[in-house]
């Protein structure tokens, strides 16, 4: 597929836009797993994902600061940019997808001792296996509450009518 003009002028976002992506959603993983795995594997998929949220704000700081140059008002741009981001991630890509399927297999795994009497083993493997495959199913809609959520809360204080997160 030939680039358009339009993505010819479109610079490449490591976070958004390549396979660095994925290691946001490294604690959904983590807890899709969380009925086989020790805790400790657990929290360390939260440790993975948390390290990507603050390398994209990082990320977006730089590139704020970049773009204001030595502009009046550049400090709270790259504030903005950084706050934004972080909160953004934070919300879109651990703590709520986190809880989510953290809820889903905590149910399934429920549901799956009292209506089936498969053994403890193949119960935690098909819990896993649901966690996973809900995960594909969730990203949008959260992502797109979380937008709400910032456009009505967070972004009216500092006028944030700036760059949806894709």
């Amino acid at each position: 597929m030939k680039p358009t003009p339009e993505d010819e002028g479109k610079k490449v976002d490591i976070y958004r836009d390549t396979w660095v992506r994925f290691l946001g959603y490294a604690n959904e993983v983590g807890e899709a797993f969380r009925a086989l795995v020790p805790v400790s594997m657990v929290w360390a998929s939260y440790a993975v994902a948390m390290t990507y949220v603050s390398a994209d704000a990082v990320d977006k700081g730089k590139k704020a600061a970049a773009a204001h140059g030595d502009n009046p008002g550049k400090t709270t741009r790259i504030a903005v940019a950084v706050v934004d981001t972080f909160v953004w991630q934070a919300l879109a890509s651990v703590a709520i997808p986190g809880f989510t399927i953290n809820r889903v297999c905590a149910a399934s795994l429920y549901l799956l001792s009292k209506t089936t009497r498969w053994p403890l083993p193949m119960r935690k493997w098909t819990t896993t296996a649901i966690g996973l495959s809900t995960i594909p199913f969730i990203i949008t809609p959260i992502d797109r509450s979380v937008d709400f959520l910032l456009d009505s809360s967070l972004r009216k204080v500092y006028g944030g009518g700036g760059e949806k997160h894709e």
